[in-house]
């Protein structure tokens, strides 16, 4: 299996350096990170990858069985650590990746040494006591949309998710990106993100760990961000001064500023 292939694997930054990680969101590809691969290739192995059915991965390598679950999309992650032979890497992941690093630590703990954790999500939907951000109705609603309509849930949800209204090539940015993938590949990489529950393993996370949220987020809002920090022991929760989804294209000085001070206090 070539998985360089199969995931579109690049790597930049010195080749002898710790590396890090970084994983895409749902709809997203390694493109995203363009404005934080210089920032931390100064002092890092930078190592990028798309999921399969994501950007220019081989679709052919897709399968639905796998990709149904989140576990699919940590082999994915594990794979490339391996094939790289990665060694205590820093596994960033944006929106469900944060939680796709967590399954990928616990699967190979001497692969991924510490995480950091991009608007993360462990669960979308309300539950007692908790709150994700959406309600059985909305997940509902939004899958119907997305299945029936892909184009059309892409050009309405993009500019929600992504924010920033006054920059709205941001939100086509996103929207571009959510178009470009293959819309039966989408529905199943939304299903399995939506519908995901991975808080009971956030209690498996042992390594170091930085949460990212955003002042304003309507995917992932503050409260979930509070969740995930008191969740995983020894954690270090920043509040971004942005708004959105997606810090890492919305305020990249800030995004990139807390990743390369988390990275400074693990030598």
């Amino acid at each position: 299996m070539d998985v360089a292939r199969r995931n579109n694997v690049t790597v930049a930054g010195d080749p002898q350096a710790p590396p890090v990680v970084l994983a895409h969101g749902f709809g997203c590809d390694q493109n995203m990170w363009r404005a934080t691969v210089p920032a931390l290739a100064r002092d890092h192995r930078v190592v990028l990858f798309d999921y399969v059915g994501s950007g220019r991965s081989d679709p052919a390598a897709f399968s639905e069985g796998r990709y149904s679950s989140l576990d699919g999309y940590a082999r994915d992650a594990v794979e490339v650590c391996e094939a790289l032979d990665l060694r205590d890497a820093v596994f960033v992941g944006h929106s469900v990746s944060a939680m796709i690093g967590v399954l990928a630590a616990r699967t190979a703990p001497e692969r991924i040494g510490a995480l950091v954790m991009v608007a993360p999500s462990p669960r979308y939907l309300d539950d007692d006591g908790y709150r994700g951000g959406f309600d059985a109705a909305d997940i509902d609603e939004l899958l119907v949309s997305l299945e029936s309509n892909y184009l059309g849930w892409s050009a309405a949800m993009a500019p929600v998710i992504m924010g920033n209204p006054d920059r709205p090539e941001l939100g086509d940015e996103l929207r571009n990106s959510f178009c470009a993938t293959d819309p039966d590949m989408a529905r199943v990489f939304a299903r399995t993100t939506f519908l995901s529950d991975c808080r009971d393993d956030l209690k498996s996370v042992r390594v170091p760990t930085l949460v990212l949220e955003c002042a304003q987020d309507v995917i992932a809002p503050r409260e979930v961000g509070a969740y995930v920090h008191a969740a995983i022991p020894g954690s270090t929760l920043v509040t971004l001064d942005a708004t959105g989804h997606c810090p890492h294209l919305s305020a990249p000085e800030a995004t990139n500023e807390a990743i390369t001070g988390f990275l400074a206090g693990l030598r």
